[in-house]
């Protein structure tokens, strides 16, 4: 019997060996392409923290368009009641 008889006990064992050892590198790269995913995936959930804080920061120290409106117009009630009445 030769290595090529699919009825041979050691050419059978010798090939499952083989695809054995290539699944087993197969899933060491998924499983190191994974954890890389994962580690992207942290940093980018750190990074959307970050900017989240950031634009919670910059709403809070800004006015809101519709106080500065309202006090325009309150200063030109008084500037227009002084006038008239000086």
């Amino acid at each position: 019997m030769n290595e090529t008889d699919p009825n041979n006990p050691v050419a059978v064992a010798l090939e499952l060996e083989r695809l054995r050892g290539s699944l087993e590198a197969g899933f060491a790269r998924a499983d190191g392409q994974l954890a890389l995913l994962v580690q992207r995936s942290d940093q980018t959930d750190k990074q959307l923290a970050d900017h989240e804080v950031r634009l919670d920061t910059l709403e809070r120290s800004r006015w809101p368009l519709a106080s500065i409106g309202a006090l325009t117009a309150a200063v030109g009630v008084a500037v227009v009641l002084w006038e008239t009445v000086r």
